[in-house]
């Protein structure tokens, strides 16, 4: 669904572990690492995206996760002018996203990267909790450092990142 302005609606989620680190997937067949996000269908609202993606894209269901908290305000990242379907309508300038932080309470083992018949991801990892603003596609980094810095409070996090996130990996798949 695209609003009056041109943003898609979408829901982000941050998922953590009891280490405080979050989920970090590899989009299917290409370089580019990401949190899991998606579009809001028409009447549905937002919770309700969050969880249909959390299963689409991870495989998990509410029962898995404990709900900790939603970013107070829609966050929004224009796409670069190449990515703009310029022949698409409505026209899509960006997303503006809603963001939440998840945390697993379910065995890691009931991740999933296959319960779509289009799955988004072929990798995933757990990585330092500031780690993803250095490595997400440059367009979305401030985005991503709003809602981290936000939730963060949620888990005890610093208000902002070091200087030099550092990658650290468990669990995961390939």
């Amino acid at each position: 669904m695209i609003d009056l302005n041109g943003y898609r609606l979408n829901v982000g989620i941050v998922l953590c572990n009891e280490e405080r680190r979050v989920f970090w997937a590899r989009r299917l067949g290409m370089r580019s690492w990401q949190f899991p996000q998606g579009g809001i269908k028409r009447n549905e609202a937002p919770e309700a995206a969050m969880y249909r993606e959390l299963y689409e894209e991870v495989g998990l269901r509410s029962r898995d996760v404990q709900l900790i908290a939603r970013t107070s305000e829609w966050l929004h990242y224009d796409l670069p002018e190449r990515y703009i379907r310029k022949r698409s309508y409505p026209l899509c300038i960006g997303q503006k996203q809603l963001w939440f932080m998840l945390k697993l309470v379910s065995p890691e083992s009931r991740i999933r990267l296959d319960c779509s018949g289009k799955p988004e991801f072929d990798s995933w990892c757990w990585v330092d909790y500031w780690y993803p603003i250095k490595d997400v596609v440059y367009f979305k980094r401030h985005v991503y450092k709003q809602a981290l810095t936000e939730l963060g409070d949620y888990l005890g996090i610093p208000g902002s990142e070091p200087e030099q996130p550092v990658l650290l990996v468990a669990g995961g798949k390939s």
